[in-house]
Parts: structure tokens; C-alpha cells; sequence
């Protein structure tokens, strides 16, 4: 775990500092919910408000569920909370996985990317050499 808190270069005196922490942990989904708790105590010292965190911390439960069921051998969780915006990261090393349309009787599965599109405010996905990099945004007032 690597945690840091510094002042933002283009933050004016006064204002938050920069909330920055990385969580590398094994693909595997025994560590999920280490990955949410993690989340959950960080932002709550970051002093992100309740709702906010809560669904900070949903959509942290998601990606990192997604990089434990497809990743190969380790996922990486970085937050980032500058300038009231919270930036969520989940890496992993799995390869592409190609994408299907929902049954008419969708199942438990499949659900947690509709989750995240809802709760944040922009997501981005990009494959990358060494494996599939997963970016939510979204918006914190404190």
C-alpha cells in the first residue's frame, strides 16, 4: 500500500491537498472485500462525505470484482481526490473480454458496469500491454 498527501501544484494556497493511494493485491476474489474496506476507511479520512463515499465505494466493490474474476495475477486499486473530483483506477493483467448482449433473464452476472456508468460521472476502459486498465470519476464535495 503506498498513500500520499500532497499539495496540489495548481491549487491555489488554502485549498485541499491532494489525496493520492495505490493498493496492489492478488486477482483473486477472496480480496475484494479487502479492496472495499481499504476504500471505505480511506475516504472516510479523506473526509469524502457518507453518500459520496458510498458510492465510492460500490463502484471500487465492481471493478475490482470484475479484475479478480478476469485478471490473471494481480489487481491494482489507485484513488486519487484532487480538486473535489475522485478518480478510481483498477488495472489488472487479464486479456480483453469480449462483450455480450444480456439475456432476456439476465442473470447476477453482468450487472456491475451498468452500476458504475450510473454512479460516476464518466468511465473509460483501455487494454493495455500488460492487461486492461478500468477509470471512474466522479464527484466529491467535502
Amino acid at each position: 500500500m503506498f498513500v500520499t498527501d500532497f499539495p496540489s501544484p495548481s491549487s491555489p494556497p488554502g485549498r485541499p491537498c491532494r489525496h493520492e493511494a495505490l493498493l496492489t493485491l492478488p486477482a483473486q476474489e477472496a480480496h475484494v472485500s479487502a479492496a472495499r474496506h481499504f476504500a471505505a476507511d480511506l475516504l472516510e479520512t479523506w473526509s469524502v462525505p457518507a453518500g459520496q463515499r458510498d458510492s465510492a465505494v460500490l463502484i471500487v466493490d465492481e471493478l475490482t470484482a470484475n479484475a479478480a474474476r478476469y485478471g490473471r495475477e494481480r489487481m491494482t486499486l489507485l484513488l486519487v481526490l484532487d480538486d473535489g473530483t475522485l478518480h478510481i483506477v483498477v488495472t489488472d493483467s487479464g486479456m480483453a473480454v469480449e462483450r455480450r448482449r444480456p439475456a432476456l433473464a439476465p442473470e447476477e452476472h453482468g450487472r456491475g458496469t451498468g452500476i458504475v456508468q450510473y454512479l460516476a460521472q464518466s468511465t473509460e476502459v483501455r487494454q493495455t500491454r500488460g492487461g486492461r486498465e478500468v477509470r471512474a470519476c466522479l464527484r466529491c464535495s467535502s
